[in-house]
């Protein structure tokens, strides 16, 4: 029963987690304009890192993830890679290009690994509120620790996998022009995550 209540506890703060908006989220939409895949090939490449760095983060690696200089590059590094990505973005939405050849070369998966490497958030959060939790997982034994990394990603697979594919059904719906809006939108978004990644960045640094 103890081990229930906890993944229920897991399932909670994990969805109050995936609901926050951020850059795996914006570009879910994005690229689920042309790929209705796209959420679930992000959550993909999300795993890549998340599932290691959560045995990392359990064995010592919150302490490294906290110290100041490793924030500090995490979040000017993250800044650039966003604003690029942001450049990306809006130069494809105001083009008219084949939606199948377009959708292969945006390498959802690719794009779940870097973004979320260079997410300071993302990793900060695994230092502090996942880390209690995965000690917490720890307790009950290695198989409720699989279970607990489990559950929190397929949380974020099911969020992701939303997104793309409510973001592909109502663009196919409405149109091209729906598509562009959608495409400048997350563009903008993605804009203002690298500019508060550089923001805080400087901040902390200086």
């Amino acid at each position: 029963m103890a081990l229930v209540l906890f993944l229920v506890q897991v399932f909670v703060i994990s969805f109050s987690g995936a609901l926050q908006p951020g850059p795996v989220t914006a570009s879910a939409v994005a690229m689920g304009v042309r790929n209705r895949w796209a959420g679930a090939l992000l959550a993909v490449g999300h795993a890549i890192i998340e599932f290691p760095l959560m045995i990392f983060v359990t064995i010592g690696l919150g302490s490294v993830l906290q110290k100041a200089a490793v924030k500090i590059t995490i979040l000017i590094a993250g800044g650039f890679i966003l604003l690029y990505m942001a450049y990306g973005m809006f130069n494809s939405a105001g083009k008219q290009t084949n939606v199948r050849k377009q959708a292969r070369e945006d390498r959802p998966v690719l794009a779940g690994v870097v973004l979320t490497a260079s997410n300071p958030y993302f990793l900060l959060w695994w230092a502090t509120i996942g880390l209690g939790l995965a000690v917490e997982a720890t307790g009950f034994g290695i198989y409720a620790f699989v279970l607990f990394a489990v559950v929190h990603w397929l949380v974020d697979l099911f969020w992701v996998s939303l997104l793309s594919m409510a973001s592909f059904h109502g663009t196919a719906v409405l149109g091209p022009k729906l598509q562009e809006i959608v495409l400048r939108v997350c563009a903008a978004a993605m804009l203002l995550f690298g500019l508060r990644f550089l923001y805080n960045g400087a901040v902390a640094l200086f």
